[in-house]
């Protein structure tokens, strides 16, 4: 029997607003990664237990910190500006210019510094000097993850979210499936290995998948050491410098914390519910980077701004709403699926849910700040967020144990978003003529 083509044609509804096709596109992959995700996260679970999970979760915060060192953090930056100077090719390769300079340096610093300070970077994040191999292994790392995040920049700006689909489910199956051989070759050290090696597969996965669209915007021989584009992108810079490396940071030091006071297993623990609420968060890092930040960087009025804020709010609320609702009321049956040996895992549940709901109505607003480059709007309202997300894991841990911290991060977003609320109708009042 032949199916009518209109029955599987995208309904009218989601074809017609640009941010439901993101997402149900974005859905189809994020479904396939949560599927392989959380089988993984069960092998770790079973083989490297509670303490395996701290030490891969201070690993992830290591790599993140250096995708934004490595570049400088100008990958919003790049992501702006390539969405609006997109039709005008000699613009973009005087960003392309400044962004290639940028991304040197920052490679060249990253690399000395992770070589002359390994040891103690292995003790401070790790616990133990037993990392420094790891710590220099990312060293010789550092060039991919620079050019990844770089051309990553790119693709996003240009919104081409079909191809950063395709980019993201191969290179996520090909890095699974890396992290898998060698967990079992090598136990938790290969899963280290693994996760350090995985911005090659990106990069290489990138390049095969994008060379084409990359081939018509960025034009090698016109790229030069000057750097018209310093400015503007050293704004995104220090804003990249508090959203990640202090973040990163904070957190690492937060697992140190609850594994001297308390033990490496709850620090696990923390690790684990903060890996199950990155899996349903990952949804929404695409759309930030491919819809929202580009739409803010082109709206120029209050009423255009607010309306699209409404539009995304609409959109996207309610879908993590019932999301996260499934998630608390089968939490104990995630728990079993994922992590069925960590005791008291159940219980973080309701602070990290509420608490990310809050974050996502917060940073969508808070991407008009990257957008419009309000570089101290963003700057202290990070820093805010982090302050109180570290005093209050701090005083909250010392009654509650490993559940103060999680709630600490509710309280925190609490207080974040009025924050952001208040600065972001502040921007606009004083901007009268912004109609």
């Amino acid at each position: 029997m032949l199916i009518h083509p209109d029955l599987v044609k995208i309904p009218a509804f989601i074809r017609n607003n640009l941010l439901l096709k993101m997402t149900s596109l974005n859905a189809v992959v994020i479904s396939i990664r949560l599927i392989i995700s959380l089988f993984i996260q069960r092998l770790l679970a079973q083989l490297v237990g509670e303490a395996g999970i701290a030490q891969i979760g201070s690993l992830r915060n290591l790599m993140q910190m250096f995708t934004s060192l490595s570049t400088l953090g100008v990958f919003n930056g790049v992501v702006k500006y390539v969405s609006e100077h997109k039709d005008n090719s000699k613009e973009l390769q005087r960003l392309f210019s400044t962004a290639f300079v940028f991304t040197i340096i920052g490679t060249l610093g990253s690399a000395i510094l992770l070589l002359s300070f390994a040891p103690w970077i292995s003790e401070r994040f790790f616990g133990s000097t037993d990392y420094v191999y790891l710590i220099r292994l990312i060293a010789v790392i550092v060039p991919f993850i620079a050019f990844n995040r770089a051309f990553l920049g790119i693709v996003n700006g240009l919104s081409k979210y079909k191809q950063f689909s395709k980019i993201e489910l191969v290179a996520y199956l090909l890095s699974s499936g890396l992290t898998i051989f060698f967990l079992y070759r090598y136990n938790l050290d290969g899963v280290l290995i693994a996760i350090a090696i995985t911005p090659v597969i990106q990069l290489f996965t990138l390049l095969y998948v994008f060379i084409k669209v990359l081939r018509e915007y960025v034009v090698i021989q016109e790229i030069s050491w000057s750097t018209p584009f310093s400015r503007s992108l050293l704004a995104f810079a220090l804003m990249s410098f508090v959203s990640t490396v202090i973040l990163n940071y904070v957190e690492i030091d937060i697992r140190r914390i609850i594994r001297e006071e308390f033990s490496q297993n709850d620090a696990g623990i923390w690790t684990a519910m903060t890996n199950i609420s990155k899996n349903y968060m990952v949804f929404s890092t695409a759309l930030f980077t491919m819809y929202v930040l580009p739409k803010f960087a082109s709206i120029h009025s209050r009423t255009g701004f607010f309306k699209e804020v409404g539009n995304i709010y609409k959109t996207l609320l309610p879908i993590f709403g019932v999301g996260m609702i499934l998630v608390y009321v089968f939490r104990d049956i995630v728990v079993q699926i994922i992590y069925p040996d960590f005791e008291g895992l159940e219980a973080l549940f309701k602070w990290q849910l509420l608490g990310d709901f809050i974050k996502l109505a917060s940073i969508i607003l808070a991407h008009q700040f990257l957008a419009k480059k309000l570089v101290r709007n963003f700057i202290f309202t990070e820093l805010f967020s982090l302050a109180l997300f570290y005093a209050f894991a701090k005083a909250l841990s010392t009654h509650y144990g490993v559940e103060g911290v999680v709630m600490a991060h509710f309280f925190r977003y609490i207080l974040y978003f009025i924050v952001v609320v208040f600065l972001v109708y502040r921007y606009f009042r004083k901007n009268v003529n912004i109609g």
